[in-house]
């Protein structure tokens, strides 16, 4: 595993790579409206969250999705990372507890595609607060979204979570772009994949045509 001091996230996993079938479940949600491809993603994610177990306290865990500005959730008419994790939520512990009012993106960002790491962060810098820091304060946070690409958006949300009093933020995602997050410390880069995974390209191709139909 790979970590850099400064990451403000113990660490991140996800359940596969965002490719084939699986890329093309979480363009189903997320460009095309197909709303039943999130009860698919947030089993994945759960599966995924599962790697966390032994490292998780007892305490109770706060799980936060990667918000959207509201601009931008308007005009799509939902968040992603919200319709998965609350489907995630039925496959979780009882101590897992969805809060999406909690952090807040108060400030529009342009396109991350063809930006510079530095640039990056400077787009993202003050997109984010915590509505409720007494709320945050000395609680672990699972930061969940739909896919890991560079982990400067998650890496931003957890700086923020963490200054309002985290305790410990985690991160886990449905799916990880490999050649990029492999080189961003924090994210687990030998991820174990949840049984069964072998083959499940296959079955992704599979779920999306069912949806589509």
């Amino acid at each position: 595993m790979c970590r850099r001091s400064d990451r403000p996230f113990s660490r991140a996993v996800a359940y596969g790579s965002y490719e084939a079938g699986l890329r093309e479940l979480v363009h189903l949600l997320k460009y095309n409206g197909v709303r039943p491809a999130a009860e698919v993603l947030g089993r994945m994610l759960a599966e995924a969250v599962c790697q966390l177990g032994p490292e998780f306290d007892e305490a109770e865990v706060c799980l936060i999705p990667v918000p959207l500005f509201k601009g931008k959730r308007q005009d799509r008419g939902f968040n992603q990372a919200e319709l998965i994790a609350r489907c995630a939520l039925k496959h979780l512990p009882n101590q897992a507890v969805l809060r999406t009012d909690l952090l807040q993106r108060i400030r529009d960002t342009h396109s991350q595609i063809g930006l510079t790491g530095h640039q990056r962060r400077e787009n993202l810098r003050g997109a984010f607060t915590v509505s409720f820091p007494e709320q945050v304060r000395g609680r672990e946070v699972l930061l969940v979204d739909d896919v890991y690409t560079t982990g400067t958006t998650v890496t931003e949300c957890a700086r923020i979570l963490r200054r309002a009093g985290a305790e410990q933020v985690w991160v886990a995602t449905v799916a990880r772009t490999l050649k990029l997050a492999s080189k961003n410390a924090g994210f687990q880069e030998d991820v174990s994949e949840p049984a069964g995974y072998t083959g499940e390209t296959e079955r992704f191709e599979e779920e999306s045509q069912t949806l589509k139909v």
